[in-house]
């Protein structure tokens, strides 16, 4: 609720005798000579601006009306003394706070959401949740599988309703929710929010269904969740504004009064994870809360604190509005979580058997080779292999296999060649599978809305992004003798079994009959993005035509035209490695991390791949300055400032970049 609406319901003398009271009160030995009446008379103002400071001590912009602004600069030049409590800049209209103004503002913010939710007489508009949970299940499978478990239960819930005052459930100990909190659950006007909302939305869907189980109201099993529509989470909008996605780190990065207490690891292992039976503990399986009272007591206030600094943060970070595609977005990526993936389950199972049949191969043939009792031991294999090769072998790393390969013979280069085996993780995928899998054959929860800082999308669990390809001509043959379980066929077959799981993993997903799955991405949409943004136009031009931007890209490095250039010409190498190196103001360190040295380029022939690329390619390094300008620009005088066709903004200490889709990139001052 803001202060507006405050005063338009409750009348302008609550609103005031609301700061009064705080204001009155003082703030410490800074306020000695401040007067009282101006101060409370700017914190008004400030409420009615909605002014927070994103972070206390650094300029914030103020929001507010021009009249608004004026007054605050007239009471500021009527008490000297002020500027002990804040400094306003008044050519780019900023204003920085001492961290007992922020704390004062956050306070009589939170007064004012009581009185609401006293004098709402039951109407709840946002209501705030943390829980904490019981299950035998790993959550590091994700949160679908967590709750499944025959023991999953919510011990204790906490609740904010419209950022007042928090209250809690303990339903370990007897308590029962409230019709009222249970039908806001349901109720579409009622906007939910948790910290990592996924959690609370699936655990209370899971709960409510075997709270209803009896009357068959819901069923869990049959894909009812709670409607992501009606949520929102406020670690995706801390991700929006480049905070960590952390409750703790967000904040300690906000620096908010009451923090995310250092105790709850702990207390988790203890409530909310299964023990182990000892005869000190009466062989028990799992802790109640008789087990430990006072732990249990300190666990409630944990509980209730997350609700805490959850709603401070929101506070904090809901100051601007998300735009209606990225909410669409949000939704979305929610409801193909709860849809998940169906997995082949037999081609998991059978996949997962026959890595470990085919590695307990590979270790009896290392064994007898080496005559070595344990062959995994880096020691002993690297006294071995000494003797082999005939020179003291220091290091077993990825990289010195490759040069151990080349000078090993006989014995020495087949264990080599098995211990390259055997560190391919082909089945780890299938493992997070099986892991992850739920009653209804589906893996869910894949996918992380807003992972990264641009808003892209990250992987879970099962890790989409980054499935193997697959490039065997006769992939449905070889899913097929998987799918038989027959390892000696398949053996036959396909010599290296590790990379021919690793090449099936992606025909594990299977869509639902009279269904496709289509695998799609984005083609070179870095080039793109840059050579558009630029207006490289000999880059745009290519992918208008056939979209050759290696074979172009090498035509102009190297002066010749783009028909010489072959799928083998070295010079096509050299094109490709620049293009997916060089386009984001990389350079020789970029060409290295791309496999430049492992191509046999040496230090000054990357350097010239560098030159050359940039001196084929100069809009888009005139780019990178406009940016890095536009952005040192902002940052100094705290004005906005356009850029091509993005918009530079000062927000606190704060830079934001808007992008022409409406999304704001955030990059936070590092501490």
């Amino acid at each position: 609720m803001t202060a507006t609406e405050f005063k338009e319901l409750y009348g302008e003398e609550i609103f005031n005798n609301t700061i009064a009271a705080h204001v009155f009160k003082g703030l410490g030995d800074e306020l000695v000579f401040v007067n009282e009446h101006i101060l409370a008379r700017i914190v008004a103002i400030f409420l009615q601006a909605g002014f927070t400071s994103v972070k206390v001590g650094y300029l914030t912009k103020f929001e507010g009306s021009d009249a608004e602004f004026y007054e605050l600069l007239d009471l500021m030049s009527h008490d000297p003394d002020m500027k002990s409590l804040m400094t306003v800049i008044p050519e780019s209209r900023e204003i920085s706070v001492a961290q007992e103004v922020q704390d004062m503002l956050d306070d009589i913010r939170l007064d004012l959401a009581r009185y609401h939710d006293d004098q709402s007489h039951g109407i709840i508009k946002t209501l705030s949740i943390d829980i904490e949970t019981f299950s035998s299940n790993d959550i590091t499978s994700g949160v679908y599988k967590y709750c499944e478990a025959d023991d999953f239960d919510i011990l204790l819930m906490s609740y904010s309703i419209n950022g007042g005052v928090v209250h809690q459930y303990d339903f370990a100990s007897g308590d029962e929710m409230s019709d009222e909190i249970r039908n806001a659950l349901y109720d579409p006007k009622v906007l939910k929010t948790a910290y990592n909302a996924v959690f609370e939305r699936i655990c209370l869907s899971r709960w409510l269904c075997l709270q209803n189980e009896a009357d068959g109201m819901y069923e869990y099993e049959t894909g009812w969740r709670l409607d992501p529509a009606q949520w929102e989470c406020t670690m995706v909008r801390a991700a929006m504004w480049g905070l960590p996605m952390s409750l703790d780190a967000c904040g300690e990065v906000l620096n908010l009064k009451d923090k995310k207490m250092k105790e709850g690891k702990a207390l988790i292992k203890f409530f909310s994870c299964p023990c182990k039976p000892t005869k000190a503990n009466g062989m028990r399986k799992r802790n109640q809360p008789s087990d430990d009272m006072e732990k249990w007591r300190i666990y409630k206030k944990y509980n209730c604190r997350d609700t805490e600094v959850e709603v401070a943060i929101r506070k904090r970070v809901t100051v601007d509005k998300i735009t209606n595609l990225e909410r669409q977005l949000y939704i979305l990526d929610q409801r193909i979580n709860d849809r998940g993936v169906e997995i082949e389950q037999t081609l998991m199972n059978n996949a997962i058997r026959f890595n470990e049949e085919y590695c307990a191969e590979l270790q009896a043939e290392c064994r007898e080779l080496t005559g070595l009792e344990n062959p995994n031991s880096p020691q002993q294999l690297k006294n071995w292999l000494s003797r082999q090769i005939g020179r003291n072998i220091s290091s077993l790393t990825k990289d010195s296999y490759k040069d151990l390969m080349e000078e090993a013979t006989g014995d020495a280069r087949r264990v080599l060649e098995i211990r390259t085996e055997l560190a391919k993780t082909s089945v780890t995928k299938y493992t997070a599978m099986r892991g992850a899998i739920c009653e209804d054959g589906r893996v869910h929860g894949m996918l992380q809305f807003y992972g990264s800082r641009t808003g892209r999308w990250a992987g879970r669990i099962v890790q989409l992004q980054n499935l193997p390809k697959n490039k065997m001509p006769d992939l449905d043959l070889a899913r097929q003798c998987v799918l038989s379980g027959d390892l000696e066929l398949t053996e036959m077959l396909y010599c290296n079994i590790p990379d021919t799981l690793s090449q099936l993993v992606r025909t594990a997903f299977v869509a639902k009959e009279g269904h496709t799955l289509m695998v799609c991405d984005f083609s070179a949409i870095e080039a793109r993005v840059i050579a558009w943004l630029a207006g490289e136009e000999w880059r745009l031009e290519v992918f208008r035509g056939d979209g050759r931007i290696y074979e172009a890209s090498a035509a102009r490095m190297f002066h010749v035209d783009a028909s010489e250039i072959t799928h083998d010409d070295p010079r096509r190498a050299k094109g490709k490695i620049a293009e997916l190196a060089l386009g984001y103001q990389g350079a020789v360190g970029a060409l290295k991390q791309m496999g430049g040295e492992a191509m046999g380029l040496s230090e000054d022939e990357m350097k010239r791949i560098v030159e050359d690329w940039r001196n084929a390619s100069p809009k888009i390094v005139l780019l990178w300055h406009n940016i890095e300008n536009a952005a040192r620009q902002t940052i100094n005088t705290h004005v906005d400032h356009k850029c091509y066709c993005l918009i530079f903004r000062m927000c606190g200490d704060v830079l934001r970049i808007k992008l022409p889709s409406g999304r704001w990139l955030s990059y936070p001052k590092q501490a």
